[in-house]
């Protein structure tokens, strides 16, 4: 088969990989699980039920091996084969993705549970068929009474939503492949993002940003421990729930106002590249120059990378899922006036996580579209017009009359003076050291921040779907099916910010 090497210029492509074996590590372990459990559990569990994961397993194991050795072949050969079958098998996640979101039939059994230990005090609604199938399976389906059987369960529960997240993460993967089918690549953007990533590695001298985001991360840490600890507790529920929200929103105010500094430094620095890209080519062969950027465009045209696209889509879209279910919990709390303070930190969470969405959103994209930009435009190419333009005015023949003598030694008068106004390479061009720092410091900060937000609802921190606001007013199936629908989206929102962010904080 006829393949080249697509190389991906933003960080988060090169990062995916390694988190798609991570994902696909944790779904492999979940299929053993379920197999354990449903085994446990055989007189009330159907076959399919049985069987789902003797099936599932080796897809995920031979989509893994897909995705991680030729996720960046560009196929030449079998195209229209190649395309059918990555299309297959995106629609193929895509419908595991919509499986697990609707699939609530564990959590129905936690439920139910909780409702026969405590009839009274409970704060959710059971749909009167889901009752009637608890009562006449109690005595088939008693979890409670087997420590093996509660522990494969609990299990089950904390690796359910990597399930989901390996869905969506080989679907964009797929995506991507299905895309490069038929593409042609050229080295003049890898060679460019080589150096930009080499130029980050050796600057360094960033301290302040990555102190804090690690305080962040460690105070995350420790957060996500006690909450686990606390929740299942009944007297400690309540402290675990307000622990939760009270670091939530001691935290997403200070990302919130830095990613409103990096954009206005970030505009800051725009103005500053026109001004001196304007200064630069008062005395530049329009030409020449504008020669050379139709070939660059033209290059840059026939060998579009779609991960380029596929970036701003991916935050647009993901960012979608929390905001839906922000608004969702802001519905709930509106309409059952929240008194207590639970319910009032849950509105004040729902509100900060719009605001934050926002505005981390634009400064990642609008700092997307800056390095595309880059990449379509490049220094060096200005370093070329210099040359070309040397070189033909050596080609040139010697001035033979006096006027002639006159004109070529005020253009080397003025080309010398222009000179010594730019500084040596590009630098004079480039922002303020200060504005890069503080880029690079703010975007090492929400690196981690969004590391900690990845991190506590993957492994299964969901106030959402256990604090019974959500359940009380739109009931505990349909707001099952709402949480599982937004969760996955805002998990794997944070996991492509931070490398949307750390391309940012490469590049800055």
């Amino acid at each position: 088969m006829s393949v080249c090497a697509c190389v991906y210029l933003y960080v988060c492509f090169l990062l995916v990989p390694v988190v798609l074996m991570l994902f696909a590590g944790f779904s492999l372990l979940l299929c053993v699980f379920r197999v354990s459990y449903y085994l446990l559990l055989k007189d009330c569990q159907s076959l399919v039920q049985i069987l789902s994961p003797f099936i599932q397993a080796p897809f995920f194991a031979l989509q893994t091996y897909l995705l991680w050795f030729h996720s960046k072949d560009c196929i030449h050969k079998h195209e229209v084969f190649t395309r059918f079958g990555l299309m297959l098998t995106l629609c193929t996640d895509v419908l595991l993705w919509f499986c697990a979101v609707t699939d609530d039939s564990i959590h129905t059994e936690i439920e139910m549970d909780k409702q026969n230990q405590d009839p009274v005090n409970n704060s959710y609604s059971i749909s009167p068929q889901q009752d009637t199938k608890g009562s006449t399976n109690s005595t088939l389906c008693q979890c409670s009474a087997s420590a093996a059987c509660l522990a494969l369960r609990q299990g089950y529960q904390i690796l359910y939503p990597f399930n989901m997240e390996f869905s969506l993460l080989a679907g964009c993967m797929l995506y991507v492949m299905w895309k490069n089918v038929g593409r042609h690549v050229t080295d003049i953007y890898t060679e460019h993002a080589q150096k930009s990533s080499l130029r980050s590695v050796l600057r360094g001298g960033v301290r302040f940003g990555p102190v804090l985001g690690l305080l962040v991360l460690l105070t995350g840490a420790t957060v996500f421990v006690l909450y686990h600890v606390w929740v299942g507790q009944s007297t400690e529920q309540s402290t675990a729930f307000i622990l939760f929200y009270c670091f939530h929103l001691a935290l997403m105010p200070i990302m919130a106002l830095c990613s409103l500094a990096a954009t206005m430094v970030q505009n800051k620095k725009v103005q500053k590249q026109r001004r001196c890209e304007e200064r630069r080519e008062i005395k530049e062969m329009k030409e020449i120059k504008q020669d050379l950027r139709c070939r660059v465009e033209e290059v840059h045209n026939g060998s579009k990378n779609p991960t380029q696209s596929l970036d701003v889509v991916l935050l647009v879209g993901t960012a979608v899922g929390q905001l839906f279910l922000s608004y969702l919990s802001l519905v709930a709390a509106l309409a059952l006036e929240p008194i207590d303070i639970i319910s009032n930190l849950d509105l004040s969470y729902s509100m900060l996580c719009v605001v934050e969405l926002v505005l981390q959103n634009i400064f990642i994209i609008k700092g997307l579209h800056l390095l595309k930009h880059n990449h379509l435009h490049p220094p060096t190419h200005l370093h070329q017009h210099s040359s070309l333009k040397t070189s033909e005015k050596e080609l040139k023949p010697c001035p033979k009359t006096g006027k002639e003598v006159l004109a070529a030694n005020s253009d080397a008068i003025e080309d010398k003076n222009e000179a010594s106004a730019i500084p040596a390479g590009h630098e004079g061009c480039n922002t303020d050291h200060w504005n890069r720092r503080v880029l690079q410091e703010i975007c090492a900060f929400l690196i981690l921040s969004n590391i900690t937000l990845w991190v506590i609802p993957a492994f299964g921190a969901h106030p959402e779907l256990e604090s019974g606001l959500g359940k009380q007013f739109f009931g505990f199936s349909v707001w099952f099916v709402l949480v599982n629908l937004s969760q996955p989206l805002t998990v794997f929102y944070r996991m492509h910010s931070v490398g949307a962010l750390m391309e940012l904080l490469i590049s800055a």
